[in-house]
């Protein structure tokens, strides 16, 4: 974080990052003092609503984020940036998208939880576009001619007003990884009865595990004990708002309608209260751990790994295999997982696998069946991404095996 003392001063200059939150209502003119430095520029958490044409004179700015300010309309100055490729405005109040707004360059654009009712033509026309957030917002329908976006890779259009899918995303040659959930057309009253419910006052939360964009996830156990369900638990504790995924309530309804499988994160309990949505889950052993990273700005929809990072083929071929089950398990109950990556994977020394994270799965039984093929093979794109994205860590002297082979033949087919 910078403070604005420090950018009048000086004593930023040649800065390639720049983060200011200070309760600004105007754009800081100091900025552009960095204008042969600065490529990414952070002003979220701020009161703004409008950037200044003289911001295209920062000509080296690839990324801004400006997320949590009241802005009402997309800033048409942004399109005017030459070399803008991450544009992220998520949790505003943006009601208007002009054409020109869309920098030449896009090709990752976050407008989560704004209130868009129509997005302009020109998106169709932003050709290296890869990554698409627009969940939460009030859109009835998506400009005909996305058609044309061959690079998109990922979209979340969940939380939205459409009627119907949006066919011209279907047909999209990269499309891997998308989320479709809390839209008039995939609405769903699905009743789990795989699980029992509990009260949250029957569960005794302990330390935070971990969180995520839908809710906080804690050790616990059972205040009393329970018949046939496990002492030590974990319970995801949602947050109840839209996320960059969609609604809460429409990932716990996938997961449970999911159900059990060896090598998924197993849901034994749900809390569903006036005041409090949660899913009970056997607790992860600690000898797991993350198989990869999120996504990074230079890798944009691909996951990255630590460095030095390498797995034998051996262990590669049993987490594919593991995958290639949960897959097959996932698709037989006619949900699309929508974020199929390995940095929502576990694994332990063995090669031994646990998937998790619902929070972008979608329902797709109600689509018709060209449509739910059509989803099926989007994912599939997703899961030949994921073998390839291990086969990069896959150790050296493996590289010339027969199982590196046969991976890489399937991600071909």
């Amino acid at each position: 974080m910078h403070t604005l003392s420090e950018l009048r001063s000086g004593q930023l200059a040649g800065a390639s990052k720049l983060t200011l939150s200070a309760n600004l209502t105007e754009f800081p003119m100091e900025i552009l003092s960095l204008a042969d430095s600065l490529e990414v520029l952070d002003l979220s958490n701020n009161r703004l609503t409008s950037l200044p044409d003289e911001i295209q004179q920062l000509t080296k700015l690839r990324i801004l984020f400006a997320s949590n300010n009241p802005f009402e309309t997309l800033p048409e100055s942004l399109g005017k940036c030459p070399n803008l490729e991450i544009v992220g405005f998520k949790a505003n109040q943006i009601k208007h998208v002009p054409e020109g707004a869309l920098p030449k360059k896009l090709r990752w654009l976050i407008l989560t939880d704004n209130q868009i009712t129509a997005l302009p033509q020109s998106l169709g026309e932003r050709h290296l576009m890869q990554k698409l957030m627009l969940a939460g917002n009030q859109l009835a329908e998506l400009p005909s001619n996305l058609s044309q976006l061959t690079n998109l890779e990922l979209v979340r259009i969940s939380a939205n007003k459409l009627t119907s899918f949006p066919e011209q995303l279907l047909s999209l040659p990269k499309l891997a990884w998308v989320a479709f959930s809390g839209n008039p057309f995939s609405h769903v009253n699905y009743q789990a009865l795989t699980v029992p419910q509990v009260s949250l006052s029957s569960i005794q939360v302990q330390n935070v595990l971990g969180q995520g964009a839908s809710g906080v996830i804690s050790k616990a156990q059972w205040q009393a004990p329970q018949v046939e369900l496990p002492e030590h638990i974990a319970v995801k504790v949602f947050k109840g708002e839209v996320t960059s995924d969609g609604y809460p309530k429409d990932e716990m309804q996938a997961c449970l309608k999911v159900g059990a499988h060896p090598n998924l994160v197993r849901p034994l309990a749900q809390v569903a209260e006036d005041d409090c949505l949660a899913l009970v889950m056997a607790l992860i052993p600690k000898h797991y751990r993350n198989l990869g990273l999120p996504p990074s700005f230079d890798t944009c929809t691909r996951d990255t790994f630590k460095e030095g990072e390498s797995l034998s083929i051996a262990h590669i071929e049993k987490i594919v295999a593991q995958m290639q089950s949960v897959f097959a398990h996932l698709h037989s109950k006619q949900v699309c997982h929508g974020d199929l990556y390995a940095h929502n994977t576990l694994i332990d020394d063995e090669g031994n696998m646990i998937f998790g994270d619902f929070g972008a799965a979608s329902m797709y039984h109600m689509l018709n069946q060209k449509q739910q093929a059509q989803i099926v093979e989007i994912e599939r794109r997703a899961l030949g991404y994921f073998i390839e994205d291990l086969l990069s860590i896959c150790a050296k002297e493996d590289r010339d095996s027969a199982g590196f082979a046969k991976l890489k033949k399937i991600i071909s087919n």
